[in-house]
């Protein structure tokens, strides 16, 4: 039955693929449940969902897409790059709303911000603006930096990898990339990053590095190196720095969208979102153990500081 026709049922159903796994999407999640709540939505009541977890595992994306496009669902709400191509692969008619995703015009998920004219729509973080803005908070921290490592998901595409090394040189900074493809890379990548001189480490966006944020910070302790990321989840597992939207507060904000396609609006016409707050997260316990004081004038400007 086609999507248009099944939205004038009462009970819905929609599917969530999500990269992660339940334990640590949770906060995700529960945001979304709420945002579906204030929108009548009552999960076992009048809308049905279920749930696949990649679990940090892109390659299963595909498989889970097609088991949910197959049930059949109303449409599929998701996050990242990978997931998004996935749903699409797996049924090209299926709405997919993404709750967060890179740049949707160069990925090819839309025409445009103001009027998708596809299938896909939602929320966007425009990585490609973020990193950069990242990075210069990093300088700005730490001013005689001068070599960054990049730790980079050859997975996400090379564009938010660009912007971050423009950035770098536009600020002065050599930037030393690592691609890592597998969680054993992570390791060998944070011992060369040490071992090339580097003075912090760069998380760029990928899923893959938010299943091993705490092995991240782990790595990076050891090695007495600083850290910023765009998930203030790193600096609660021990990184540094995080300067990024919520993501539970972009989770919340897809529930508006799965809300209007329910009610029967296409996602076509459903302009894509830019998150409207943006927070800087410090983890000062980690400062402390590293060694590196962090300036007066970043500390007011945090958002929330870690003790």
């Amino acid at each position: 039955m086609p999507w248009v026709a099944r939205a004038q049922t009462r009970h819905r159903r929609i599917g969530v693929l999500h990269n992660a796994n339940a334990q640590i999407a949770s906060p995700s999640i529960d945001a979304f449940r709420e945002g579906l709540r204030a929108h009548g939505w009552i999960e076992g009541q009048n809308i049905s969902i279920d749930y696949r977890w990649a679990d940090g595992d892109m390659d299963r994306e595909l498989g889970l897409a097609r088991e949910l496009v197959k049930l059949p669902v109303e449409l599929v709400v998701t996050a990242g790059p990978q997931a998004v191509r996935a749903v699409r692969q797996a049924g090209s008619a299926v709405p997919v709303v993404a709750a967060i995703m890179p740049d949707p015009v160069a990925e090819g998920f839309a025409e445009s911000l103001a009027h998708p004219g596809g299938n896909i729509t939602g929320l966007t973080n425009l990585f490609e603006n973020l990193t950069p803005k990242q990075l210069q908070i990093l300088k700005e921290t730490m001013p005689k930096a001068t070599r960054v490592a990049l730790l980079s998901d050859p997975d996400m595409g090379g564009g938010v990898q660009a912007s971050t090394e423009a950035a770098a040189r536009m600020l002065g900074i050599n930037a030393i990339v690592l691609l890592i493809r597998e969680a054993t890379d992570l390791e060998g990548a944070l011992s060369a990053a040490k071992a090339q001189g580097a003075d912090a480490v760069h998380v760029l966006p990928s899923p893959f590095f938010d299943r091993y944020r705490r092995r991240i910070a782990e790595l990076a302790a050891a090695a007495r190196l600083p850290t910023i990321s765009e998930s203030a989840l790193y600096v609660r597992d021990g990184g540094l720095m995080s300067y990024g939207p919520s993501f539970p507060d972009m989770w919340r904000a897809a529930a508006s969208y799965v809300d209007r396609i329910l009610k029967g609006a296409r996602p076509a016409d459903l302009p894509i979102e830019q998150p409207a707050k943006f927070e800087l997260v410090i983890n000062l316990r980690t400062a402390r153990a590293i060694g590196l004081s962090i300036p007066q004038a970043i500390l007011l400007r945090a958002d929330s500081l870690i003790e």
